[in-house]
């Protein structure tokens, strides 16, 4: 299968799920003999295998995109099928978004139609803009208007997503109440309004644990149907999670195989669970949480980190001294409170463990 290119002729460096997996949505899509909601790609049965994975009657391994309770999916993807939106809720490092984009891919495989919330971002990103140069020429019109995602999912019955919806500002985010209530968006400067067609339907993502966090309206809450993504249940879970994702993201970057690095991701893992849960694994000992999250997210980009180290400026092979400025990096965040957990950790923790010698060696080193 050739590899995505960008409108360059350059390979992509981060593809989109359609383009990356494309092999496995045409195995699925050919050996789909299952119902399919209107303008769905796939049917809900085969959306759910291929972010679950399986293998199917021609040998094709479908890879897990999500390692998680079934049930959570299949919740996700029932809801997509009907006429209510879906929020994917939870906190940093879920996968939500990786969620959101592998769902949109399946449904209407485009996983492009895509707003990104921010502080800043303004109601034209929802609802449609304005072409200028047009509109000052030839006045209002619908050649001049500049359709949002969002306008373009409900033209044409595709998947939209709204990604970090609690980080844009409340009075932004309820433009969005009239498109889930009515499936309509109204134009008022031409006296028109786009009806969504059948297949349209609407995927957010939000937390409410970082800062900068707006709350959703009552009203805005009541037109999505809420699936809460957790923490990966067991460190057996988060590693394996950890390992898929650093293992297709060093592909791309041409950094060393994670199978040298396990013992070296179990470590990672290990260290922010305990920190996360506030004792360690054995339930023997206490000890204080820093104020970050240290998500799953986060695991990953310490170990990718220490593999471009080890490749760049090691033995290709990820050791303990890789990944001490990483796991430093994300433990420490207010450097006078989080820098005394972190060090009463590695006292505590760190240094009696057995063989953890050259780690604790490591992050003393890098933390000093």
């Amino acid at each position: 299968m050739s590899k995505p290119e960008n409108g360059n002729g350059a390979e992509a460096l981060r593809p989109h799920a359609e383009d990356a997996y494309a092999h496995e949505l045409k195995a699925l899509a050919a050996a789909d003999d299952r119902p399919r909601p209107t303008r769905w790609k796939l049917s809900p049965w085969a959306v759910a295998t291929y972010l679950l994975g399986g293998t199917l009657d021609d040998g094709t391994v479908i890879t897990p995109k999500y390692v998680g309770p079934r049930r959570i999916v299949e919740v996700a993807v029932t809801t997509l099928a009907t006429d209510r939106a879906l929020l994917l809720l939870g906190v940093p490092g879920t996968a939500k978004t990786w969620v959101s984009e592998h769902l949109a891919a399946a449904v209407s495989g485009d996983s492009t139609l895509l707003v990104q919330g921010t502080a800043g971002t303004p109601e034209e990103a929802i609802r449609y803009g304005w072409n200028y140069a047009r509109l000052l020429a030839h006045g209002p019109s619908r050649e001049a208007l500049v359709p949002s995602p969002v306008m373009r999912a409900m033209a044409d019955g595709m998947t939209a997503r709204v990604e970090e919806l609690t980080r844009i500002p409340a009075d932004v985010q309820d433009t969005l109440i009239t498109v889930l209530s009515e499936k309509t968006l109204p134009i008022p400067e031409l006296g028109q309004e786009v009806q969504a067609v059948r297949g349209f339907n609407l995927i957010a993502t939000a937390n409410d644990r970082d800062r900068g966090v707006n709350e959703l309206s009552s009203a805005l809450r009541r037109r999505f149907n809420t699936v809460v993504l957790p923490l990966p249940a067991t460190a057996d879970a988060e590693v394996d999670i950890v390992a898929r994702r650093v293992d297709q993201m060093g592909r791309a970057l041409d950094l060393p195989a994670v199978p040298e690095g396990l013992e070296e991701i179990r470590r990672v893992v290990t260290v922010f669970r305990e920190l996360r849960d506030g004792v360690t694994g054995d339930g023997r000992t206490k000890v204080k949480s820093p104020s970050g999250t240290l998500s799953t997210a986060e695991a990953i980009s310490v170990v990718i980190n220490g593999l471009a180290l080890a490749a760049h400026f090691g033995d290709g092979v990820l050791r303990p001294s890789d990944v001490a400025a990483g796991i430093l990096g994300a433990v420490v965040r207010d450097p006078a409170a989080d820098r005394v957990v972190w060090q009463e950790y590695l006292e505590a923790v760190g240094r009696e463990r057995e063989g953890w010698k050259d780690f604790y060696r490591a992050c003393r080193e890098v933390t000093a």
